[in-house]
């Protein structure tokens, strides 16, 4: 194979990604960390599964970022978990030295890789990656969208006792407490789920949406969630190598969009072998169009912080 996606961040999210690519043959996968041995450890074991996978897709562990070089793609995850008690917020400054860390090393490697940002607090690490990295904003993408709208898509089926294959969910804004999850743009079969189901209910699926990834936090007691993320981000690659030209809700820089400027903040984009290839903007009503603008000031605070 000659397409090639480096993983940076060894943990359950990245080494969840590393194998599911490997696994569907999308590409030849490096995956990296600072720890010595782990990285090398998963990939081989990962290598090994490859023939019972039936992919012929190599896979290598790395400390040292010139294995990565001349990917297409860079899935970042390396950062700090979430704790109990910890909200996305805590992560800030620690997460963004070892972004800029990071960035800085891929780009030295891939400078025309497309770069798709995991860790949070997503939609301020995305920022800084842009900015550290220099890139067009087309090649710097958050993974945030596709996993809500995946929580949500959820809890639709299971409220209704329908298949998640019927379930369409649409999320904007942040990637945090203040996302924006329509429900009239949310669907079965096409049919709005304003017309399935009670406000009160809506009310309910909306609210553990946006609280998914406390609760699995809670859930667990140590550690966060990986499989979803992991699959999302995953989703999110396949777009870009197959240049699918799919729709996904991704975090993405606005340069006025949606009312919006110099943020990243969750939006429908077309994603395609270039990367963003459409920013796709839908008629809000005035209530929707408020708690977006609300969910980008959040995103505002922080990228304030570390002035991004």
């Amino acid at each position: 194979m000659n397409r090639k996606v480096s993983v940076i961040g060894s943990g359950n999210v990245g080494a969840t990604v590393a194998r599911s690519i490997a696994d569907k043959e999308l590409a030849d996968v490096v995956l990296v960390d600072i720890l010595e041995g782990v990285p090398q450890g998963k990939a081989l074991d990962m290598l090994e599964a490859c023939p019972i996978e039936k992919s012929d897709a190599r896979v290598l562990g790395t400390n040292d970022y010139a294995d990565t070089a001349n990917s297409d793609v860079v899935v970042v995850t390396a950062g700090l978990a979430r704790k109990p008690g910890m909200s996305r917020d805590d992560l800030l400054n620690k997460n963004h030295a070892i972004i800029k860390d990071v960035t800085a090393k891929v780009v030295k490697h891939s400078p025309k890789a497309i770069i798709v940002p995991v860790t949070n607090p997503l939609d301020a690490m995305a920022q800084a990656i842009l900015r550290e990295s220099g890139f067009p904003r087309e090649r710097v993408i958050g993974m945030a969208g596709v996993l809500d709208s995946a929580r949500m898509r959820a809890f639709i089926a299971m409220e209704l006792n329908v298949s998640v294959e019927n379930t369409h969910a649409f999320v904007l804004g942040g990637h945090g407490d203040t996302m924006v999850p329509l429900a009239r743009y949310s669907t079965v079969a096409g049919i709005p789920i304003t017309e399935l189901l009670s406000a009160e209910a809506i009310d309910r699926i909306v609210k553990r949406t946006a609280s998914g990834g406390a609760e699995i936090v809670k859930l667990l007691g140590t550690g966060s969630a990986y499989y979803a993320p992991a699959s999302a981000a995953v989703e999110m690659v396949e777009a870009i190598l197959k240049d699918k030209k799919k729709i996904l809700p991704c975090s993405v820089f606005l340069q006025g969009e949606y009312g919006i400027r110099d943020l990243f903040v969750g939006v429908p984009v077309k994603l395609g072998a270039r990367g963003v290839e459409q920013i796709v903007e839908i008629k809000l009503t005035a209530e929707e169009d408020a708690a977006l603008k609300k969910s980008a000031a959040a995103v505002k605070e922080l990228t304030d912080v570390i002035k991004v």
